[in-house]
C-alpha cells in the first residue's frame, strides 16, 4: 500500500469529522433546549474522537515525526480535504439538523463498508465509530421529521435548509484517483455503490417529514480538492488560533 495514497484517503475521512465537529462545538450553550444542547455537544465530541483516531494513524504513517495536533492545527486551508457540506454555517437550528442528517446518512453507509476493510486500523475505527454514528443518524433524522411535520414556521425553515444544502450532497460520493486506488487495494466498496441507497433514504425521510425533495441538476464541489467556501477560513482561524499563537503549548 502506498502511504501517500492512504494518507490522502484518511485526510478525507478525518477532515469531514473534524470540521463538522468544530461547527457543532460552536453551538455549545446555544441549543434550543438543554437536552438538545447536550446531545449536539456529545455528537461533536464523538466526531472529534473519530478525528483523533484517523489523525493518529496519519501521524504514524508519516516519516516527518508528526503528531495528531500538527496534522489538525498546522495545515493551511487548501490542505484540508473535507466536503463543502460540513463547513456550511449554523444559520439556524433547521440548517444544523439538515446538514447533520445529510452527512450522517452518508457517514453511516460509508462506515458499513469500512468495517470490511483489509486495513485493520480502518476496520477498528469503523467498528467503534458506527455505533456512535447510528445514534447521530437517528437523532438528526428524528429532528428533521419533527421540524418538517411541525408548525408552519418550522416546516418553512427546514425546507429552506433542505433546498440550500442539497447542492452539497453529491460531493460526498466523489473519489480521487488516489482514493480509488486505496479502495481497490483495501477491498472497500466505492461510495458510488451506495449513492442510490443514500438518496432513497434521504428522500424517504423527507417525504415522511412532509418536505419536498429538491429538483437540482447542478451540485457544488471543490472541498475534496482543497477549494473551500468562504466559511472555511473563519473556522480555521478559530480552531488554530491557540496552536499558532503559542506553538507546542502543553495543557
Amino acid at each position: 500500500m502506498n502511504n501517500q495514497n492512504l494518507t490522502h484517503y484518511l485526510y478525507g475521512l478525518a477532515d469531514n469529522a473534524l470540521i463538522l465537529g468544530q461547527r457543532l462545538s460552536e453551538l455549545c450553550g446555544h441549543g434550543p433546549t438543554l437536552e438538545t444542547d447536550i446531545a449536539l455537544t456529545n455528537i461533536a465530541l464523538d466526531l472529534l474522537g473519530q478525528t483523533r483516531s484517523y489523525y493518529q494513524y496519519i501521524a504514524n504513517l508519516s516519516h516527518e515525526n508528526l503528531s495528531e495536533d500538527d496534522v489538525a492545527f498546522l495545515r493551511k486551508e487548501h490542505e484540508y480535504r473535507n466536503v463543502l457540506l460540513v463547513e456550511q454555517p449554523n444559520a439556524d437550528f433547521a440548517y444544523v439538523i439538515t446538514r447533520q442528517y445529510f452527512f450522517d446518512v452518508f457517514h453511516f453507509l460509508m462506515l458499513e463498508k469500512l468495517q470490511n476493510s483489509k486495513d485493520l486500523n480502518l476496520k477498528a475505527i469503523a467498528q467503534k465509530s458506527i455505533k456512535e454514528v447510528s445514534y447521530h443518524k437517528r437523532f438528526s433524522g428524528d429532528w428533521l421529521k419533527r421540524l418538517g411535520d411541525g408548525t408552519e414556521l418550522s416546516q418553512e425553515k427546514v425546507q429552506n435548509a433542505v433546498n440550500d444544502l442539497w447542492v452539497f450532497t453529491n460531493e460526498l460520493f466523489e473519489t480521487s484517483k488516489a482514493d480509488q486506488t486505496v479502495l481497490k487495494e483495501l477491498q472497500i466498496e466505492s461510495p458510488e455503490t451506495f449513492k442510490s441507497d443514500y438518496y432513497k433514504i434521504i428522500s424517504s425521510t423527507l417525504e415522511e417529514a412532509k418536505l419536498n425533495v429538491p429538483e437540482v441538476t447542478y451540485f457544488q464541489e471543490g472541498g475534496k480538492q482543497g477549494i473551500h467556501s468562504e466559511h472555511m477560513g473563519y473556522i480555521l482561524a478559530d480552531m488554530q488560533y491557540m496552536q499558532r499563537t503559542y506553538p507546542d503549548m502543553k495543557w
